[in-house]
């Protein structure tokens, strides 16, 4: 599905001799007494500023303490380690700009990925082989292993995203998630390398459980190899690889790893689990911490806190929604999306049109929680948003957000129905509980 947020590649394109100057900057400003300076310094080394006083600036605050701020603002642990990043990049930005030798040219590679935000970027960067999106919104849609489950994420995707792509058809979309599987499959013996670009949220992280367990019970690739980034360095929240410029693909490259045992496993477990009616196992799976993938506890422990809470009924992004509203007047859709995207969710999974998915479903509730005021042009992300008074009050869980009827919905194995006895979310104690 398609995803707004901005391809900022500049803001992870550093320059060395630019975060001099920004350092530079930052120490006169410290030493002029201006108090944002003094705060960014203070927040990363109180010790040496937090108590100081102007008269005393100039002598104790040094360069070396401005570009540990600017470093940290960068999400590095030292300057240092600023230097050796923005060589590796350029290292990496010159072998691309000589084209030097394929990085996967070695053995026949395919890449797969949970979209496709990245496949022109890999030939940018001078990969060569092949590429296979595996796109499928489990964090949003059902998963079930019965006899009927691509029938009904066919039939989620159809009703969901209908204008996708010039408009989704029941019958293409069943056959692409079966022909999809298929190939799937296959590249055990079409390709001497499978590669699997991953992030660390639940979109990402879920699609990976499933190709693990896939992997897990069926013939494995020669090589099967794993790189997830769940961090990468620059000017504004890493949120995930389509925000990367070609070189930091070829210095995640570096990073892969041999897919284990214990992880294949780990994965099988997961799936089977996600693709429960009852949602404890996947709950004590992310309590485990999940040790052979320590990202994917975090994913799980987000996918969960979509179920209803027991304190209002709201999943977190319909609460996150509602709360944004609550601070203003009017949000445009768009402005909605940018604040989840970029400051409000804890670990941001949603595409735009899923997003406008959420807000459809909430919009169809016996009572409105918001209004919508239609945009003049087509986007609906121009759209402007304006909570009710009954929107705050579900907010504080009065009444409770499933006595309005919004419609029924999945997360993962769990069909949640309103109005229907089911599984609800308590938050104190990270776990899942059922509800009459």
């Amino acid at each position: 599905m398609t995803d707004r947020t901005e391809r900022a590649h500049s803001a992870f394109r550093l320059n060395l001799e630019q975060q001099k100057n920004r350092a530079k900057e930052l120490l006169r400003a410290a030493e002029a007494a201006d108090p944002v300076a003094l705060s960014r310094l203070a927040r990363v080394r109180p010790g040496s500023v937090a108590h100081n006083t102007p008269d005393g600036l100039l002598a104790k605050v040094k360069l070396a303490d401005a570009q540990f701020a600017i470093a940290r603002e960068l999400r590095f642990a030292s300057w240092a380690k600023l230097k050796v990043h923005i060589e590796s990049m350029e290292r990496q930005r010159k072998a691309i700009d000589r084209k030097h030798l394929a990085p996967d040219g070695d053995l026949k590679t395919i890449h797969i990925r949970c979209g496709s935000d990245i496949q022109q970027a890999l030939v940018e960067a001078g990969f060569v082989g092949d590429f296979l999106e595996h796109g499928i919104p489990y964090c949003l849609g059902p998963v079930t292993t019965g006899p009927d489950r691509y029938e009904l994420m066919a039939r989620f995707l159809v009703d969901t995203f209908p204008d996708a792509h010039g408009g989704l058809v029941y019958e293409r979309e069943l056959d692409g998630l079966q022909s999809g599987e298929q190939r799937l499959h296959r590249t055990a013996d079409d390709y001497e390398r499978v590669v699997l670009w991953m992030e660390h949220d639940s979109w990402d992280q879920l699609v990976l459980v499933h190709l693990l367990a896939l992997y897990a019970n069926a013939k494995r690739p020669r090589v099967l190899e794993l790189i997830v980034a769940d961090e990468f360095p620059g000017g504004q929240r890493y949120i995930g690889l389509g925000q990367l410029p070609p070189e930091a693909l070829r210095l995640l490259w570096l990073s892969r790893t041999p897919v284990r045992p214990a992880q294949l496993a780990l994965g099988n477990e997961t799936w089977n689990a996600l693709a429960s009616d009852d949602p404890r196992p996947l709950a004590a799976l992310a309590g485990s911490g999940t040790p052979a993938m320590p990202v994917l506890a975090p994913a799980l422990y987000r996918h969960l806190r979509e179920l209803p809470s027991v304190a209002t009924g709201l999943s977190l992004t319909e609460h996150l929604v509602l709360q944004i509203l609550s601070e203003g007047d009017t949000f445009t859709l768009g402005r909605v999306w940018e604040l989840l995207q970029m400051e409000r969710e804890p670990l941001p999974w949603l595409g735009d049109l899923c997003l406008l998915h959420v807000i459809e479903q909430m919009g169809e509730a016996s009572e409105p929680v918001f209004i919508r005021i239609a945009p003049s042009s087509q986007s609906p992300f121009l759209q402007q948003l304006s909570i009710t008074d009954i929107g705050r009050a579900v907010l504080r869980g009065e009444p409770d957000w499933h006595s309005l009827r919004p419609p029924s919905r999945w997360v993962g194995g769990v069909h949640i129905q309103p109005g229907v006895a089911g599984w609800r979310w308590d938050e104190a104690t990270r776990d899942a509980v059922f509800r009459q």
